[in-house]
């Protein structure tokens, strides 16, 4: 795996791309002289959180023969107040929508987020993960 960081500015934009050519584009907060045009490094972080497990939800789901229609991740993290400000406290709250069995999903989600998911298994060295799922009917 390949990932190159460019600075695109005289300030603190940066561009990431991976070996297949994608991108994103990372900026620091105003007081380092960010000027809003990208994500900052610790929102990427918590945006990765989000797509690991989701992805593994969505999988998991499907392999359980349940049928997702949406899937969205509300992140929500605590920082501590000292350097470097790490996560103490990260919970994702999930919202599904489909005639989804409660238990199943509750199953997939604890899954990912306690074995599968990479980044979470990384992350869970220093913060605590906690997690909440809003289930939503199909055609609702």
């Amino acid at each position: 795996m390949l990932i190159t960081l460019q600075r695109l500015n005289d300030a603190v934009h940066f561009e990431a791309k991976n070996d297949d050519g994608n991108t994103i584009h990372m900026d620091g907060s105003p007081s380092i002289g960010g000027e809003g045009k990208g994500v900052r490094p610790m929102q990427a972080l918590l945006m990765s959180l989000a797509g690991c497990s989701s992805m593994d939800v969505v999988s998991l789901l499907a392999k359980m023969r349940q049928p997702l229609e949406d899937i969205r991740v509300e992140v929500n993290a605590n920082r501590v107040d000292a350097i470097p400000a790490v996560f103490d406290k990260i919970h994702l709250q999930f919202f599904l929508k489909g005639d989804l069995d409660p238990e199943k999903v509750d199953k997939a989600i604890s899954k990912s987020v306690d074995k599968y998911c990479s980044v979470a298994r990384m992350i869970d060295k220093m913060a605590e993960i906690t997690w909440g799922v809003e289930l939503e009917k199909a055609g609702q």
